[in-house]
């Protein structure tokens, strides 16, 4: 059994809508190609044919893949979540320790990151970090480029 994946609102939504196009826009057109290619002829030296069809096989693993984690979704009201601690969907400000420069992130599920609008995912070496400190502790993150420490200094949903 997989672990559950915490997702807002938002982004539960919008894995939902992904599925939902895969099922009924993806499928049904690569289900056209391959009758199409079907219909020229001799299958066993048809490019055409086996392409689609392999490219269905590819499809078919990324709607189950989608369906699981549907099914192992869990929604979060941050609102209901504890402030004093950085969980998932905390928004926090970190402070480099080395070089006292300061960041904000909201931690989100993997799905949901978006870098460019601060949004990393748990799983990261930063969220995994930050995830259970309080204001004022040392978050130490391990990347592939060595260590770094942030502080934290705010945390809010």
């Amino acid at each position: 059994m997989s672990t559950p994946a915490y997702y807002t609102e938002e982004g539960f939504k919008k894995l939902q809508d992904e599925l939902h196009r895969l099922r009924t826009v993806e499928r049904p057109h690569l289900s056209q190609q391959i009758a199409d290619a079907r219909d020229k002829g001799d299958l066993s030296e048809n490019a055409e044919y086996h392409a689609a069809k392999e490219e269905q096989g590819l499809l078919e693993a990324r709607i189950a893949k989608m369906e699981e984690m549907l099914a192992n979704a869990r929604i979060v009201d941050p609102a209901q979540l504890d402030s004093t601690k950085v969980y998932i969907h905390s928004r926090v400000v970190v402070r480099h320790v080395d070089n006292g420069s300061q960041r904000e992130f909201t931690l989100v599920a993997e799905n949901e990151v978006d870098i460019k609008a601060g949004r990393i995912s748990v799983s990261s070496p930063i969220g995994k970090g930050l995830l259970g400190k309080a204001k004022g502790e040392i978050a130490e993150v391990v990347t592939p480029t060595g260590s770094t420490r942030f502080e934290v200094v705010e945390i809010s949903r």
